[in-house]
């Protein structure tokens, strides 16, 4: 979670009206929640900490089936802690940033040395776990164990902008005015149920783009509405793929991840032809080699991936870490 900016102003609620949004928005949850696995009663707070590492950055279509292949393999963190960082890096597949597998690996292996194998339960020693930062510390607070966190995410920012302070949008990074209006709209009562009523209203009905005001429990109550719905005041940049070091980086993952022994360094660089490609890398290695990448770019992208971990050098070629 960005640090908050703490020169921003705050912006205040009536109690009465912040108990009117509670009970709509979690009346709304209620009903029209989307039913995913890691809502359900019998999710346990592995569970709910996978989700949380997975949905980082990545929509819920491409995570529901990773998850329930990780849950199924490694129900529990000494499952996965028993396990080879390589082998979480292999099944994260393409849900993208993948040193999210490495941190989620490293925090099951913590899980197991510190706290017996069991998610702790408190929001201090969660975030002592690696790739646990201040949001997915409140969210698995929250989520797994009830307990009066505060969350906030892209969709609660964006929900509390247009609802409270007539924003189209939050702004770019997280200021501390939103930090503390998110904290002044927390009930004394059903948190869990309110952030994630928050959450999957901003998901499903209070879009970037097209939000569909129609549905929305609290539509006549919505600063942005009322005020004939302000265009933003900036303009939001999309993250560049196409041609970048991540696409390469992505490239070349895909490749470790169907070889069944170490892939010379000199294919993934482009600088090795074989007559008669391995076949259980040939269709990815023939996908990266499709990219418009140089020498330059190719090396820096696999210099990259060994740096951060996400690769070893074995032998005379290139794995993933064992």
């Amino acid at each position: 979670m960005p640090r908050p900016d703490a020169a921003a102003p705050a912006t205040s609620i009536e109690p009465a009206e912040a108990g009117l949004l509670h009970r709509r928005i979690r009346d709304w949850f209620a009903a029209s929640a989307r039913d995913l696995p890691w809502r359900r009663p019998g999710c346990d707070p592995w569970g709910i900490l996978v989700s949380e590492f997975m949905l980082q950055q990545t929509p819920v279509v491409r995570v529901l089936p990773v998850w329930e292949q990780w849950m199924q393999r490694w129900p529990r963190p000494a499952d996965l802690a028993a396990e080879s960082a390589g082998e979480a890096v292999r099944a994260w597949g393409r849900l993208g940033y993948p040193r999210r597998a490495l941190r989620l690996h490293a925090a099951a292996a913590a899980i197991m040395d510190r706290h017996g194998g069991r998610v702790p339960d408190d929001h201090a020693s969660l975030l002592e776990l690696p790739g646990v930062g201040a949001y997915t510390a409140a969210a698995v607070a929250s989520f797994a164990f009830g307990l009066p966190e505060t969350v906030v995410d892209t969709n609660i920012r964006r929900v509390h902008a247009r609802l409270v302070t007539g924003a189209a949008l939050p702004a770019p990074t997280l200021t501390a005015a939103e930090m503390r209006l998110a904290q002044e709209l927390m009930p004394a009562s059903g948190t869990k149920e309110w952030n994630a009523g928050a959450m999957e209203l901003g998901a499903l009905v209070c879009t970037a783009r097209s939000p569909r005001c129609d549905a929305c429990p609290v539509m006549d109550r919505c600063a942005w509405l009322n005020a004939g719905r302000p265009e933003p005041h900036y303009v939001p940049k999309g993250q560049a793929w196409a041609g970048t070091d991540r696409q390469v980086r992505g490239a070349m993952m895909a490749v470790l991840r169907e070889a069944e022994s170490s892939v010379p360094r000199e294919i993934l660089l482009g600088s090795m032809e074989l007559a008669v490609l391995p076949a259980a890398y040939q269709g990815p290695l023939a996908a990266l080699r499709a990219l418009p990448a140089g020498d330059e770019q190719l090396g820096r992208a696999l210099d990259g991936l060994l740096a951060d971990g996400l690769a070893v050098t074995a032998g005379d070629g290139i794995s993933l870490p064992g």
